[in-house]
């Protein structure tokens, strides 16, 4: 059965430039540090070297030593001096140089950036963004893979981002910094340079051929807790983030089923009244994300689901996640949400 996508890219009108993640993450950054003196780029390695995977390169050059420069191994240090800087009016973008890391700088997360402007009344804001690559499909073994997008969700006063796209990685990323509540940005590595299928024993297809590359030149922001619609459909409701979104679409398009994908863009806040809208029609709700399952977002997802629609649900909401245990290195694509399970999810769904 053919499938439709929906058209959510305004930049496919006009002109055809194409980037790759982390360019459109790139430019971004340049375009708010050209806009905004008070926007500052810090964290390992992201100065002279421009990152690891080089999403800050040149703009230290462009923007200064005292603008964009590198700091000591210290992700509670990094997050720490971040807060203090948010609150005397400061828009810092730290750089977690893998999510993996991202724990020591938890209690200046949580109990400093998402209490700030509640413990003060307003007067204080922590309107930071913490940018992080994050998820696996790289070989980077238990300390380079993790996913844990759940444990900053279910903290009250931080959103959480995470596009699937170039198109959406420059305009969320946009949206972010100029939010005044602290933002946890993370960017699904395995998709940086290419989306990914899942089918890691195929050719991979470069973002420059693909649709959602297409990104226009300027400032152009999307809003925060509004999902898209990266596929049309009538069958089945998934709900995805990430690099998993591209994984859905595969799977779907291989097993020709006619599956509305919910790209959610953002966790925190969640577009809920798309997701009820979608499974309302389809009756049917498949979820899918790399983090381990016990307390993943995914329950979350799942509860809402049959909170909000159960007399529409024709059938029980399935997951397709990690596993709980650590990322394994010699079993990726074990470990990995990937079209074997995805499909079986899918059979299930749809014999019921």
């Amino acid at each position: 059965m053919s499938t439709k996508t929906k058209d959510n890219n305004p930049a496919e009108a006009g002109s055809e430039r194409r980037l790759n993640m982390i360019e459109a993450i790139n430019e971004a950054l340049d375009i708010k540090m050209t806009e905004d003196p008070d926007v500052i780029i810090m964290g390992e390695d992201v100065g002279y070297f421009g990152g690891v995977f080089r999403a800050t390169a040149g703009l230290q050059e462009k923007h200064g030593k005292n603008r964009v420069f590198d700091t000591p191994i210290s992700e509670c240090g990094i997050i720490g001096a971040a807060v203090g800087m948010g609150a005397y009016g400061l828009r810092p973008v730290p750089e977690i140089q893998f999510a993996d890391y991202i724990y020591p700088g938890l209690d200046q997360l949580i109990s400093e950036a998402a209490r700030l402007r509640y413990r003060s009344a307003t007067d204080y804001i922590a309107p930071l963004t913490v940018r992080s690559p994050f998820g696996g499909g790289i070989f980077g073994g238990q300390t380079h893979s993790q996913s844990p997008e759940a444990l900053f969700a279910h903290v009250a006063g931080l959103k959480t981002v995470i596009p699937s796209t170039p198109h959406d990685a420059k305009g969320l990323l946009i949206a972010a910094i100029e939010d005044n509540d602290p933002v946890i940005f993370f960017e699904p590595k395995r998709i940086y340079n290419a989306p990914f299928t899942g089918y890691y024993d195929k050719p991979v297809e470069p973002w420059k051929t693909h649709r959602d590359s297409v990104v226009p030149e300027g400032k152009y922001s999307i809003p925060l807790g509004k999902a898209r619609i990266a596929q049309e459909g009538e069958a089945l409701t998934v709900l995805v983030y990430g690099t998993m979104v591209h994984v859905a679409e595969a799977v779907c398009r291989e097993k020709g089923i006619d599956a509305e994908i919910i790209d959610l863009r953002t966790i925190v806040p969640l577009d809920i009244e798309a997701i009820e809208a979608s499974v309302e029609k389809t009756g049917k709700c498949l979820i899918v994300h790399e983090a381990t399952r016990t307390a993943g977002f995914g329950a979350e997802l799942s509860a809402l689901v049959t909170e909000r629609c159960f007399y529409h649900l024709e059938a029980p909401v399935e997951r397709v996640t990690g596993f709980d245990t650590p990322y394994p290195h010699s079993l990726e694509w074990a470990y990995f949400p990937g079209p074997v399970r995805i499909g079986e999810a899918i059979d299930k769904l749809m014999s019921e």
